[in-house]
């Protein structure tokens, strides 16, 4: 099984489409959060039901918005063909 996962990139070029990822877990009183390292890019806060156990992952897309940049990554079976 895959999940796919959104991080926020705080400067362009850090990341892109292709690139190996990996993540590390911060735990919040009520939430898990991740951080591809080091320190490219940081992910929402999950609720500890929807913690993820898979640390590596590749990049789908890279994308600029109004809000800032974004990055995609696929972790899970999926990912391992592309890594």
């Amino acid at each position: 099984m895959s999940r796919e996962m959104i991080f926020k990139m705080e400067r362009p070029g850090l990341l892109h489409e292709g690139d190996p990822v990996t993540v590390t877990e911060g735990v919040l009183p009520s939430n898990y959060y991740y951080t591809i390292d080091p320190s490219l890019a940081m992910s929402g806060n999950f609720p500890f039901r929807e913690r993820m156990l898979e640390r590596k992952g590749v990049v789908t897309k890279v994308e600029e918005n109004a809000r800032g940049y974004y990055v995609t990554a696929l972790f899970g079976e999926d990912s391992q063909d592309n890594t």
